[in-house]
């Protein structure tokens, strides 16, 4: 991340400054260093006031969180999948809080709560960081789940549903499918190069035991309510699989109907099992809450370096000039020249990327429902902001070395692309 701040902010600056030189002036238009600056100073207001805006919904989120927790419904919904994620996690051991907290962090990503996600994906981080023997070093198991988190499977892109609707789309849900086939590739994609990069980045290294950074044995705690390793059986994960496959048609179906109902339902769900369980669940939420926003606080600083190393990036016409070089090559490859600036921006800058996604759908000459708008839709609703995520996630924890987390998530979003083409080009010729 040392070489990657440097490298975006000295190009950011070097192409601005050969702007500046070929610079003609025009009346009311801003010079492109006076630009530049101006975006400086702008970004990292708005990363502190991003960070600021996170601290009511992590409040929120991790208030619920804390009430899960107290009542056992983060181990209850760990042992549903945990045949699946002790493989995926050998070194996060299979009762440990950590699980729980990434079944509800995949569980919100699945439905579309990026809100939700967030809060559950620190506490995640939180709790792997237990287990971590070299704190400031991302562990095996942080770059994997980080690695999920940038290219989860979505089931219910919500927010891109509405915009869509509001463009004037006949079919604004017609996503759906393009979305979940391109977030199961870049998933896929995910979790085989973050193995690989794992066994590699180690060999790399030269680590004298392969168990730095695992957990050693001696941590795993005794199974709960008398379960053994029996219990570990495949058919509680086929399970819940089963239930996630049926739920696709019902998205598809029902999605925009039922999209209102999540967060509150979530909410009483959550409550009701705390009060069920006896769990003093006012004070467990003021307490969880208390925790959320000392994290909001924390990752401030991790915001703005993204934040504004990105915005130099887009406000010296970098981006620009990439896309504008390589529009035409990609074009032949099923990425139009339109939707380029959309894949590029992406993984830098979600709120930049979502004004793309609104101007490209309420651009008369292209529209919600062409093939356009339906990529740089499904390129919205099936790919997740990874500069962002690696900030939030690994500043709460004040992770500063990521190891092989970068590349792995850089991959996925590429798999996130390539996957949007190809699920487009297939749905839109049915």
């Amino acid at each position: 991340m040392n070489f990657l701040f440097y490298f975006f902010i000295l190009i950011s600056f070097l192409v601005a400054g050969w702007r500046q030189f070929t610079w003609i002036p025009v009346a009311g238009v801003q010079d492109p260093l006076t630009a530049l600056t101006a975006t400086i100073i702008t970004t990292a207001g708005d990363a502190v006031q991003l960070a600021i805006g996170l601290v009511g919904v992590m409040a929120l989120f991790l208030g619920l969180m804390k009430v899960a927790e107290e009542g056992g419904l983060l181990k209850i919904a760990a042992r549903g999948i945990r045949p699946l994620l002790i493989r995926l996690f050998p070194e996060v051991p299979a009762d440990h809080p950590a699980m729980g907290a990434m079944v509800m962090n995949l569980a919100a990503n699945l439905l579309g709560l990026g809100n939700a996600a967030t809060p559950f994906g620190i506490k995640a981080m939180q709790e792997l960081e237990t287990l971590n023997p070299e704190p400031g070093t991302a562990t095996n198991a942080m770059a994997l789940f980080l690695a999920i988190n940038t290219s989860s499977v979505t089931l219910l892109p919500t927010g891109v549903i509405a915009l869509r609707a509001a463009a004037g789309s006949t079919n604004a849900a017609g996503i759906l499918p393009t979305t979940l086939c391109a977030t199961l590739f870049s998933t896929a994609t995910a979790i085989i190069c973050c193995k690989l990069l794992a066994r590699l980045w180690d060999r790399k290294n030269s680590r004298k035991q392969p168990e730095n950074l695992c957990p050693k044995k001696t941590t795993i705690p005794t199974p709960l309510s008398g379960e053994n390793d029996q219990d570990l059986s495949w058919w509680k994960s086929l399970t819940v699989i089963g239930g996630l496959i049926v739920l696709i048609p019902l998205m598809v179906i029902y999605g925009q109907s039922i999209s209102g109902w999540i967060v509150p339902g979530l909410m009483v769900t959550l409550l009701s099992f705390g009060i069920w369980r006896g769990v003093p669940v006012y004070e467990a939420f003021v307490n969880g809450a208390r925790d959320g926003f000392q994290v909001a606080i924390k990752i401030i600083p991790y915001l703005v370096a993204i934040m504004v190393a990105i915005g130099m990036l887009r406000g010296s016409g970098v981006m620009e000039i990439v896309a504008d070089n390589i529009g035409h090559y990609t074009a032949a490859l099923g990425m139009p020249a339109e939707a380029l600036p959309m894949a590029i921006l992406r993984p830098l800058s979600g709120s930049g990327a979502y004004g793309i996604l609104a101007a490209t759908i309420n651009n008369p000459a292209i529209g919600p429902d062409s093939y356009t708008g339906y990529l740089v839709s499904t390129l919205q609703g099936s790919t997740e902001t990874t500069f962002y995520v690696m900030a939030v996630y690994f500043g709460a924890v004040q992770i500063k070395k990521v190891r092989h987390t970068l590349a792995a998530g850089l991959l996925a979003d590429l798999a996130g692309v390539i996957g949007a083409i190809v699920a487009c080009k297939i749905f839109l010729q049915l």
